[in-house]
């Protein structure tokens, strides 16, 4: 196996960890949540999540990464046999999210390909006004192999990326990608922000909003708190790519002389930063759509794929002239948020079998890209070919799409239960003063012992807990639960 790569330097590092977080969960998901819980309300909880609870779960990752220099795979069992079953779940995460991503992936770029196609044609495939979205997305997921071909495309220039390495690959990457994922969400949120009434949307994301917490009758509600700290919490959880093994895969490459504490609070910024913005690029245009059509604005900004796929093509068709032109540019920025995730995701199980299996980089590229390939055939035709077979979780269930049942398994199962067994064996097995260590290597101190020591062996289980409680129910949709 070729010797271990390293980051050039601090900042590359912090992009190529930025870009692993900065993903569809920021443009799609924290939208949804902060217009369903309280708008600024939602956002005030989730920053103090990600500077607690965020701080202390990705410090603990990285700090595994560099003093094991080993991706997860073998980093938990190098510290203590026993606990290798951990990093076992954590290199099974990222191998079963690649290939339901890069199906979404392809999604987006057929999704962009119809935009630059209206854009430079004037075709417009979805009808006047785009009220044909909901069946033109439907007719491409339920495509006998449409699906999975842009697939194919979206995993063949990930592991190309891969394939050339951590510096001259991911790096160089990301130093490209980011930037321009940067400046287009700028420009699409400035644009967004001086529409006519973008007023109402933006007092409607960025002022709190008590009702999130109280009662019809305007009482304050415990229970109606818990569950938006718990929504909050559940989008910090997949933002920063917590339990997925990418933190403690790229914590491997990175030097004794950068400083953790440091870097994980730069990474913080960069990706709250860019899901903040995405509320601003979303939330005031899909507010004015949805008051001038008559939805309710909840519905509009349902989560996940119908609202990139079914109604920001209807939001995009009431810009006139401009939309063709802000859909190409929104979709291009999808393309890349999904492609710096998918790197890193990718990456992390690559590493994994290097590590395990003393193979080449090309070879375990190549081994892991093809696992991919044949597992996102299921998730691919999950809507169409296939898509009578629905997936279990308990016998009577409903059921779901592959797609789906891949998601849940992953995001609301095994990466709370790895959040958990990680704190136990740090906090408990390796103790706080393992990781306290690592972060104060080469001079460096690392501020709030004390409380890092709390969070991770009291605090963060005892939150991970609950978040995989309500995780599960609202997956399952159990005793009214949903977030």
């Amino acid at each position: 196996m070729d010797k271990r790569a390293t980051w050039s330097g601090q900042l590359a590092f912090v992009l190529a960890a930025a870009a692993s977080a900065i993903g569809l969960g920021n443009l799609w998901r924290f939208p949804y949540l902060a217009a369903q819980y309280g708008g600024g309300m939602f956002i005030a909880i989730y920053l103090v999540l990600v500077m607690t609870l965020g701080f202390t779960l990705m410090v603990t990752e990285i700090a595994v990464g560099r003093k094991t220099h080993q991706a997860p795979l073998t980093a938990y069992s190098l510290l203590n046999r026993k606990w290798g079953f951990v990093g076992l779940f954590g290199t099974i995460i990222p191998l079963l999210i690649v290939p339901y991503y890069c199906v979404i992936g392809g999604w987006v770029i057929y999704y962009l390909k119809a935009y630059a196609q209206m854009a430079f044609t004037g075709v417009n495939m979805m009808g006047e006004g785009a009220v044909d979205s909901g069946a033109f997305f439907s007719s491409f997921i339920s495509a006998p192999f449409a699906p999975f071909g842009y697939g194919l495309v979206f995993i063949v220039a990930c592991a190309v990326v891969i394939v050339l390495g951590v510096k001259n690959g991911i790096e160089k990457s990301n130093l490209v990608m980011m930037p321009i994922l940067f400046l287009m969400a700028i420009a699409i949120s400035i644009y967004v922000v001086f529409l006519p009434g973008s007023g109402a949307g933006l007092k409607y994301y960025l002022v709190p909003n008590l009702d999130c917490i109280s009662t019809p009758d305007g009482k304050f509600s415990i229970v109606l708190l818990a569950k938006t700290v718990l929504g909050a919490m559940g989008q910090m959880f997949y933002s920063l790519s917590l339990a997925m093994g990418i933190m403690i895969t790229y914590g491997s490459y990175m030097k004794k002389s950068d400083s953790i504490g440091k870097c994980v609070r730069r990474i913080e910024l960069f990706d709250t930063l860019v899901a903040l913005i995405a509320g601003l690029m979303i939330i005031p245009v899909v507010y004015i759509f949805a008051v001038k059509s008559g939805m309710d604005v909840h519905e509009a900004m349902k989560a996940g794929p119908s609202l990139m796929f079914i109604t920001l093509p209807k939001v995009f068709a009431t810009l006139g002239g401009a939309g063709p032109w802000v859909g190409m540019s929104f979709f291009l920025l999808v393309v890349f948020a999904a492609a710096t995730s998918a790197i890193s995701l990718m990456e992390s199980c690559v590493a994994s079998a290097c590590d395990l299996l003393k193979l080449e980089r090309k070879v375990s590229a190549f081994f892991i890209t093809a696992i991919i390939m044949f597992l996102s055939v299921f998730s691919a035709l999950g809507y169409g070919v296939w898509g009578h077979v629905k997936m279990h979780v308990f016998p009577g269930d409903a059921g779901m799409p592959f797609l789906d049942y891949f998601d849940f398994m992953t995001n609301s199962v095994l990466m709370p239960l790895v959040a958990i067994a990680t704190c136990i064996f740090i906090g408990w097995v390796m103790g706080p003063r393992f990781v306290i260590d690592e972060c104060e290597a080469d001079g460096h101190t690392m501020r709030g012992k004390a409380f890092y020591s709390f969070m991770v062996k009291y605090l963060a289980p005892a939150l991970m807990v609950l978040l995989l409680i309500s995780e599960i129910c609202s997956g399952l949709k159990l005793g009214g639960w949903s977030i």
